[in-house]
């Protein structure tokens, strides 16, 4: 069977005529009927019968059809993805990232990026740090933001692109909240708000307590920065959270304050599948945020990317 028979039955199909389809088909009229009948031959049934001048899909050809427009439609959209996928300018961008970097980083990077490229999708996919490591492994996402950036990995790879401060995140009328500065054992007997395991931020934070000579003592645990900040402002606890996490989304507020002893920072990474060619739009989209963070990379200057100015 070859996509040229499927090509003419389609078209016989909608015309319900040969003459008509091969004149649309550019081909001659003898043409489609040896193809016709030879699919008519390796199927071992009659695909259309006679009615009137024109023709007509047999029961077993109208089935035959449904499944072949389905097909032709799939290898349309494959051609269109592989198209896509040779231009730089176009297609479709999957990444992944945190839920903390969805409240400013990536608004604030596509919309960047859409001001010169507009014709470029964007498929986003938010998870945590195994998740995110997984979608990547396995080809689900092209890039995605990580923290911690992940030193060694056997199925990805990438570049640190920001290191950031984690603060102290108090209520309001909190003793410290108006100082300048706290050592982070300042906190101890506090009640700490958290991310729950699993989330990347609650490792870094617990590992921070324990250098400054305690173990947190956990009165909440949660899933989102807008609940561990919410609960915070309304004097539940307190908790650590990097500078990302506090862009201000409602009017109920917690303060923050910069530790000093330990410092607290984590990193934020740019990965993508170790020895994978990347889509060329997906490529462009990695130079654009190496240079947007102020990175030096030889991907930069690969041959393929787009110059962004």
């Amino acid at each position: 069977m070859e996509l040229r028979q499927l090509q003419y039955f389609m078209k016989v199909a909608q015309k319900e005529h040969v003459t008509q389809a091969a004149e649309e088909l550019h081909v001659a009229q003898s043409a489609v009927s040896r193809q016709i009948h030879q699919l008519e031959e390796e199927l071992g049934v009659n695909l259309f019968m006679q009615k009137g001048r024109n023709l007509q899909l047999t029961p077993v050809g109208q089935l035959f059809c449904k499944r072949v427009e389905s097909i032709m439609k799939d290898l349309e959209q494959a051609v269109l993805e592989v198209h896509e996928f040779l231009d730089p300018e176009r297609g479709e961008i999957r990444i992944g990232f945190p839920h903390s970097l969805g409240i400013h980083l990536i608004p604030t990077v596509v919309a960047e990026f859409r001001k010169k490229y507009p014709n470029v999708k964007f498929r986003f996919k938010q998870g945590m740090y195994p998740s995110l490591i997984r979608d990547v492994s396995a080809g689900e996402v092209d890039l995605a933001f990580v923290s911690p950036f992940p030193e060694r990995h056997d199925h990805v790879e990438g570049d640190v692109v920001l290191t950031e401060e984690l603060f102290a995140v108090l209520p309001p009328n909190h003793s410290l909240a108006t100082a300048e500065h706290i050592r982070l054992d300042q906190l101890k007997g506090e009640k700490f708000i958290l991310f729950r395991d699993g989330y990347s931020l609650r490792p870094i934070v617990w590992q921070a307590c324990l250098e400054a000579g305690f173990t947190p003592d956990i009165a909440f645990e949660g899933e989102e920065t807008d609940t561990i900040r919410g609960l915070v402002a309304a004097g539940m606890g307190v908790s650590l959270l990097p500078e990302m996490a506090l862009f201000q989304t409602n009017p109920l507020q917690p303060a923050r304050v910069s530790i000093v002893d330990p410092e607290v920072t984590r990193t934020i990474g740019l990965i993508h599948r170790r020895d994978d060619k990347l889509p060329l739009v997906a490529k462009s989209f990695r130079t654009f945020l190496l240079q947007y963070f102020g990175l030096q990379s030889s991907a930069v200057a690969a041959k393929g990317s787009m110059k962004i100015e």
